[in-house]
Order: C-alpha cells, then structure tokens, then sequence
C-alpha cells in the first residue's frame, strides 16, 4: 500500500469513527436499495428454504458452509474456507476506508421441527453419542439469507461507499465456542482486525422491527456442576447415612440468595439448576447427587461475586451435613455481548431514517448468550442488533388468548421471510454503507 493509500484509509476510518453528525443520506440512497433487494428476493426466498430444510449441527455444518461459500465466490469475494473449523471468511475490497465484519452463524440445533411448514426440516446429525433431528429453531437460517442478500446489495452499490468488507459465516454459535474457535485460528491475524463488527439475531418480534441498544445487548452464559459426597445407606435409617439428596435440596433453595441478597439489586444476574442426578430407587440413600446448572450475567465484577457465592453455598450445605466439600466445576461460556456506544450513536440516525416507528431502543436486554461478543472483546467495536421476524397477526392473535409466540429454541419457531429478509438486508447494508464513507 502506498503512503497516499495509507493517510486516505485513515481520513476513512477517522470520518466512519466521527458520529451522527456524518450520518448516511438514507433518502439518497433508499430507492435504489430496495429495488435491488426487490429484485433479489425470489433468489434470497429460495436460498432460505433451502437452509431452513437442510440445517446442520455446531462444526458439522459443511453442506451449509459450502453452499454459502458459493454464494460470496459468485458475487467476486475472495473465500477461505475452513476457518475455526467450518467456518467461512469472505473479503471483498473496495478502495480504501474501514474494515467491517459482518458476521452470521451457520448451526442449527438438536431438536424436531414441528411448524408444519412445506420447507420444514426432516434432517438428523449424529449428536452426543446418537442421531438427533437438526432444526433452524434459532433462526441462523433467516440471518445467512439476509448475509448473502446484503453482500450482493452492497456489492450493487459499490459506488457509495469505501472500504473493506469481511464477511465472517461463524460455526457453532450454540454451542457457544465457534467465535472463539475461528479467533484461534487466526481469523484477525490472518485476514486483519476488523475496524467494526456488526451483527443481527432475529427473535419473536413484530417482522419488519429493528432494535438497536446501548450497552449489554446478550448475557453471558456459564456451565455449572455441583456433586455432593455423602454416605450411602438404607432409606429407613437416614441417620446411619450422609443424604446428599437433602445437601443438593438445601443448595438449590440457598444459592438463590446470592442472587437476592449477595449482589446490587439493580444488577442482572441469573442462577438456575436444571438438572438433578441421584439415586437409583425410593428406599436407598445414594452415595452421590449431582446438580447442573446455567449462570448468566452481564457484568464481570457481577459475575465473579456468583461464582464465590456459589461456591461458598456448596461448602456451607455440605459442612452443615458433615460431608467432604462438594466438586464445583464452573466453566465460562459465552461472555456478555456489549454494544459499543459510538457504533450504536453511528446507527441510530441511519435506523430511524429507514424505518421511522419501527426502530426503537430495545428496553432490556436479551437473556440469552450470544458469542458475537467474541470478536467484541478481541479488541473490536460494534454492535448487534435485534430483527423483528414474526408475523404480527400471530402476535396480535396470541396476546388476545393470553398466549405465549413461540420463540427462538421452539420447535415451533417460524419466521415469516417477508419482510424479515428484506428488512435484514436494508438494515445491515445501510449500517455497513454508514461505517464506511465514501471518500
């Protein structure tokens, strides 16, 4: 790269870095754009079924890879396959200017889909030692359509912006690890650290909605396993034994006071046991109880305070029992997704001139995990933003029963195409178009 090369991609990246003030003129360029993405839905509609019928399981996803790989080589990125794993990164360069990751995930998950649609899925993947059924209960199908459709916008409209785009197909996002797998493989050094990064998840919203918010956008979510020790014995003479049966009962009911009275208040914080293991029969005090269970937080200090009340709960049960101190295994998971504040400043203007009412600050954050915080915390700023994608005759009609929509993770879990799709894609290509000035 040249000196002259050099200064303009930092004149660039400073006008992208600026604020609202440089916002994108949506009204220019609106037209234009939902002509093109009109003009390529039927392909993008196609597409979305295919991957809703064919989905595919954390770092098994080669049919989905492959056929996204073949989507960005045919509109001219440049393709590395098998990163982290199974997944894909698509450069493509247009002049000088910022860097921004564009990020979607390929996995499904291992349960049955029962919408009944025509494009449901029948496929199976082998998982946890047997074969399970694989369904887009998330919705990554929704949001690899809308990647693929964004490319090929952008891609449209070179000539209004400048700058690199990288394109991240990231594996295994339920399983928490695929983020991370694909920054050890290099994905920053191999490709460059990314100025940006943007992300979208679809959820059980109105379709045709966009939500932006400041700060904690998803938890984090922790694995924890507690066994207790005890002295196993007959059911009729309890006081010949050690019952880690009433140790794991105590501790299920205790723990919940390090959430209520351990932590501020104000602060988010979630410990839940889904899981208990013991014994084989009613009249048998078992040796051993095991527990499993979920944290969630969204600040660190927070977090570290669960984790040693958690453990101080467990050696508190089992001393009042008499029994050895209990195994406590806690293993970090996905950290809590945060939005940066001058990426969401940047965003606003762009979202609220697209869509007007229907893009609104989000008033609480998500509770589930995300691992898009992985590339956040490597050192990048951006933001993930949340696309309405149910139908809201379907809401309207659930409200009016008192009923739950079913929402991400439920077999029932049915995005209606359009507008989510078309939605998505005007989105991300207006926030990538807006980090990215033309020079």
């Amino acid at each position: 790269m040249t000196v002259r090369s050099h200064f303009l991609a930092g004149i660039a990246v400073l006008a992208a870095m600026a604020g609202p003030a440089l916002a994108l003129d949506v009204a220019a360029v609106k037209p234009a754009l939902v002509a093109e993405i009109n003009a390529d839905y039927p392909h993008l509609d196609t597409l979305y079924k295919d991957i809703h019928a064919h989905p595919e399981l954390g770092f098994q996803e080669t049919r989905t890879a492959a056929k996204l790989a073949g989507e960005m080589r045919a509109l001219g990125f440049t393709v590395t396959e098998g990163v982290g794993k199974t997944g894909i990164v698509a450069i493509y360069k247009n002049g000088p200017g910022p860097t921004v990751l564009v990020r979607t995930e390929l996995d499904g998950l291992p349960m049955q889909e029962k919408t009944g649609l025509p494009y449901a899925s029948q496929a199976k993947q082998p998982w946890n030692g047997r074969e399970s059924f694989v369904m887009h209960s998330c919705g990554h199908d929704i949001h690899m359509t809308l990647w693929v459709g964004t490319a090929k916008a952008l891609l449209a409209m070179k000539d209004k912006w400048s700058g690199t785009l990288m394109f991240v197909g990231q594996p295994a996002e339920e399983l928490v690890s695929g983020a991370r797998a694909m920054l050890d493989d290099g994905l920053y050094t191999r490709f460059g650290k990314p100025d940006f990064a943007l992300a979208l998840h679809d959820d059980p919203t109105p379709a045709g909605d966009v939500y932006y918010r400041y700060g904690a956008g998803y938890t984090s979510s922790d694995r924890l396993s507690v066994t207790f020790t005890g002295r196993g014995g007959h059911g009729a003479y309890p006081n010949r034994a050690i019952d880690p049966v009433v140790m794991a009962a105590r501790f299920v009911e205790d723990v919940q006071t390090v959430i209520s009275r351990e932590k501020d208040p104000a602060a988010f914080g979630v410990v839940t046991i889904g899981g208990i293991s013991a014994g084989s029969v009613g009249n048998i005090i078992p040796d051993t109880a095991q527990l499993e269970g979920t944290i969630r937080t969204t600040d660190d200090a927070v977090r570290t305070k669960i984790y040693d009340g958690i453990r101080r709960t467990a050696n508190g049960v089992a001393a009042i029992a008499g029994a050895p101190p209990p195994q406590v295994t806690i293993k970090a998971g996905g950290i809590a997704v945060i939005n940066d504040k001058a990426v969401v400043d940047r965003m606003v203007p762009v979202l609220k001139q697209a869509f007007g009412e229907h893009s609104q600050e989000a008033q609480t954050f998500v509770y589930a995990s995300e691992d898009f915080s992985e590339f956040l915390r490597a050192g990048v700023p951006g933001a993930l933003v949340i696309l309405g994608a149910t139908d809201p005759a379907i809401i309207a009609a659930a409200k009016a029963k008192g009923e739950e929509v079913p929402g991400n993770h439920s077999p029932y879990f049915a995005p209606k195409p359009e507008p989510t799709i078309k939605t998505g894609v005007e989105a991300m290509t207006l926030m990538v178009m807006n980090l990215t000035p033309k020079i």
